[in-house]
């Protein structure tokens, strides 16, 4: 079989005859029969030949220098659509669209028809697919291990303002960049008990008996490097039963009995993030995570006796396992399972290795965000494991005891069993026993988690924390996402800041330049343009491109804070009923989110945000000076539409609250000026960009916690004494821009003034309010507001991914990139 040309040597029509074979061998049309999905998947799947032929080629040269790999757990991955940037990646864009027009077809009209994978939700999930990417680029050897869901979290749609979701059946007429690996299907143990029984030695030991099987099949996504010949792989797992139906129950007549165990089994795969408001849910969501570490670390295991059988003492020099938070916890215990029960190690050799393999990645300084399990569910899922926490646990306390004998709470607090009325096991502390290095994901989550959230640990182990500041890939972010602003920045600097994102630092040189300042400008009003048809065909209202786009895009929740953006809409709006003349800079704001389900808070946000937008968008008064628009199913391929338009970047999160924040990068690389508190990687951006280039208001975090734990803070004081923030929170009482849902919506008001406004967004009012005002002066001069923009895209260098994941190679992972022969894009 003669193997498929590289990307370098392809030409048009190797690549026309490709898609050709694959429309009719694939999916059995001809051209003058196929429809666009057709198109799409025989695109898709030409594109997927190159691919596989590279990730042969990096498989071949991981058997021959044998490195060490590192393996990526996350329960999610963002990875949004893969058409355009696999095209880039592999540097067929070019070859692809002349083939395409060579059948009268447009190949941007094509890849615009491919839908995003419902692989995960929010920020977690769209690091990891960053990180995808940055390991294939730069050449590092890995693996990214996560759950195949059939169903995405959710759909959006907005019915009378409020939030309505529906099933998100992303599968739905296949998924042409997954490649099913029944070879490698491996089999899980679940339920059952432990019983000691006693072994030829006369001694007693556990073993796990009773345990049911479910199989774990790969379904593998290939990751394209840009640049480069490598090929990293996304290994997703899908459950399916062990038999596929009772035979003797079936016989028997009972079809729909016969088939129940099956639709049980495979349902751990079936959504993601189950509602956990529910016994069925919760119990769903720790099979989930058991699912995913049982799957992976076998997988692992195996492919690590394939190359070096039984010597264990090798295991830490091959292979690095990643914990994207507290969800892959479980790989401690599995793994300590592994080597003690199958494997035949002594606890002590097990442990060591376990913890050489292991880091851990916290991304919360929410309380309620650390994950906990109740023991009994536990029991019931995983006894075995269980059982091995527990002994982990109390090797861990006796160790510490040696410390802190007298300091009871101390130990209390480490102790990975929560004692109380209801016990439970903590994930994080699970985590952090078992992994060798623990980093945050900015300098003050760092310092905070380190100060506040661990301290005990922290001060035990200083030396396994880190930090790492999160990054995003310049591929999707703004080479594929802006290509108006990616070509400018090329004719300027070259082309290397595509691999090499400090290399933007040489476009400051350009910031003062009338020409350019016209040209960024002029890429900023296009980019809008577009936007503003995107909109329209969502929202019905097309946005006003001379007015400044200011855009808040991010899960929906209380500390991020979206409402305080609605106070400033609304007290913008009172000043212009007041005085029609002021002089406003006219905005347009676009919010993008999704709520939790179960989170009401979040969806009143959402209603509130509607019932304003109603009001303001249809006054006349207004003449669209404020505009209001909300896009329903915020996802990736919708930020990539809305980021590249920004003016403004509102990150605006409680001071102290947020880890990092990668939206904050995204945007400020596309040119959108920052408006933030000191809170997560916003202190990093201001440190690049300079205090004059962005707009900095609000408490620090220790403000914060000081009001919090001084019980200081008093939102009636500060209403009584601004007249203008009470006009504004009492429009929130009122119902006049409630409708129907007036009652309901004065939750937000009884949040904010009966229960002591936890996310202190009275208190940051008036200095958001004096941001803001700064943020028209110099929206009102173009070449000044280019300038700072331009300096902020020059200054974005530091938050690069393939930085953060040079960090985690060389400051965690002690890994070496394997560089794969051939002709690279």
């Amino acid at each position: 079989m003669t193997p498929n040309p590289s990307p370098a040597q392809a030409t048009p029509e190797d690549f026309r005859e490709r898609f050709l074979t694959a429309l009719r061998y694939s999916r059995g049309v001809e051209m003058y029969q196929a429809r666009p999905q057709d198109h799409l998947a025989a695109l898709k799947l030409a594109v997927r030949e190159y691919l596989v032929d590279r990730a042969v080629q990096t498989s071949a040269a991981y058997r021959k220098t044998n490195p060490k790999t590192v393996h990526y757990l996350s329960l999610e991955f963002l990875l949004g659509r893969l058409l355009r940037n696999n095209l880039i990646a592999t540097g067929l864009l070019p070859i692809a669209r002349e083939a395409m027009a060579s059948l009268d077809l447009d190949l941007d009209s094509i890849v615009d028809e491919e839908a995003d994978p419902g692989l995960g939700n929010g920020g977690l999930g769209r690091l990891a697919a960053c990180f995808l990417d940055s390991l294939a680029t730069l050449d590092y050897p890995s693996f990214g291990y996560g759950l195949h869901y059939d169903y995405g979290m959710f759909r959006q749609r907005f019915e009378d303002g409020w939030q309505v979701e529906y099933p998100d059946n992303w599968l739905e007429g296949g998924y042409p960049w997954e490649l099913t690996r029944h070879d490698r299907i491996v089999q899980v143990k679940i339920g059952g008990r432990v019983e000691w029984i006693q072994g030829t030695s006369g001694k007693h030991r556990p073993k796990w008996v009773g345990w049911r099987t479910i199989h774990g099949v790969p379904q593998d996504i290939m990751v394209a490097g840009y640049g480069t010949q490598t090929v990293s792989i996304l290994r997703l797992w899908s459950a399916q039963a062990s038999k596929e139906f009772d035979f003797h129950i079936f016989s028997q007549g009972d079809y729909l009995r016969a088939v129940e165990g099956r639709e049980h089994d495979e349902a751990i795969t079936k959504v993601l993030y189950p509602a956990d408001d529910t016994a069925a849910g919760r119990r769903l969501r720790l099979v989930q995570e058991y699912f995913l570490v049982a799957c992976s670390v076998r997988d692992v295991v195996s492919r690590f006796q394939r190359s070096h059988g039984d010597d264990w003492t090798l295991f830490p020099d091959q292979v690095a396992l990643q914990l994207n938070d507290t969800h892959p916890a479980l790989a401690v215990a599995e793994l300590m399972r592994f080597l003690i029960d199958e494997a035949g190690l002594k606890w002590v050799k097990a442990w060591d290795i376990t913890r050489k393999v292991c880091s851990y990645t916290n991304h919360t300084l929410l309380p309620e965000a650390m994950e906990t399990w109740p023991v009994r569910l536990m029991e019931k899922v995983i006894p075995r494991h269980l059982q091995i926490i527990y002994e982990i646990n109390r090797r861990f306390i006796e160790s510490m005891r040696e410390r802190f004998d007298t300091d009871t709470q101390r130990l209390q607090r480490m102790s990975i069993l929560e004692d109380g009325g209801s016990n439970r096991i903590r994930m994080a502390n699970l985590a952090i026993v078992g992994s060798h290095k623990v980093n945050g994901v900015a300098k003050l989550h760092t310092e905070l988690l380190k100060k506040r959230v661990v301290r005990d640990f922290a001060e035990v182990w200083p030396e396994r924390f880190l930090a790492i500041t999160n990054g995003v890939t310049p591929r999707r972010w703004l080479l594929s996402c802006n290509p108006r602003l990616a070509e400018a920045i090329t004719k300027r600097i070259g082309k290397a800041w595509v691999r090499d994102l400090d290399r933007l630092a040489d476009l400051g040189s350009f910031a003062d330049d009338p020409d350019f300042q016209d040209e960024f400008l002029e890429i900023k009003r296009a980019n809008k343009e577009d936007l503003a048809t995107v909109l329209e065909n969502l929202c019905g209202l097309r946005p006003k491109t001379e007015s400044l786009f200011d855009v808040q895009i991010k899960r929906l929740h209380e500390y991020k804070r979206q409402l305080l953006n609605l106070m400033h809409v609304i007290w913008m709006y009172h000043r212009i009923k007041e005085d029609p003349t002021v002089d406003l800079v006219p905005r347009t704001f676009i919010f993008g989110a999704k709520a939790a389900p179960a989170y009401n808070m979040a969806k009143l946000i959402i209603r509130a945000i509607h019932g304003v937008a109603e009001v303001v968008n249809n006054d006349s008064d207004v003449e669209g000076r404020i505009q209001i628009l909300f896009p329903p199913d915020y996802r990736v391929t919708l930020a990539e539409q809305i980021i590249p338009a920004a003016d403004l970047s509102e990150q605006i999160s409680t001071a102290g609250m947020e880890a990092s924040g990668t939206g904050n990068m995204k945007l400020a690389l596309n040119g959108a000026l920052t408006i933030g508190t000191l809170d997560g990687a916003n202190i990093e951006i201001r440190d690049a960009v300079g205090n004059e280039n962005i707009f900095i208001f609000g408490l620090t975090a220790d403000e914060v916690e000081d009001l919090r734990t001084t019980g200081a803070y008093q939102p009636w004081e500060i209403y009584r004494r601004d007249p203008e923030l009470a006009q504004v929170i009492d429009s929130l009482h009122d119902g006049r821009f409630a409708g129907s849902d007036a009652d309901a919506l004065r939750e937000i008001w009884s949040a904010l003034m009966d229960h002591g406004d936890h996310y202190l967004h009275l208190a940051d009012f008036h200095s958001y309010l004096e941001a803001q005002r700064k943020v028209d002066e110099l929206y009102k001069e173009p070449r000044k507001w280019a300038a700072a923009a331009i300096r902020n895209v020059a200054a974005m260098g530091y938050f690069s991914s393939d930085r953060a994941i040079t960090q985690y190679a060389q400051e965690i992972w002690k890994l070496e990139p394997v560089e794969i022969e051939g002709d690279s894009a």
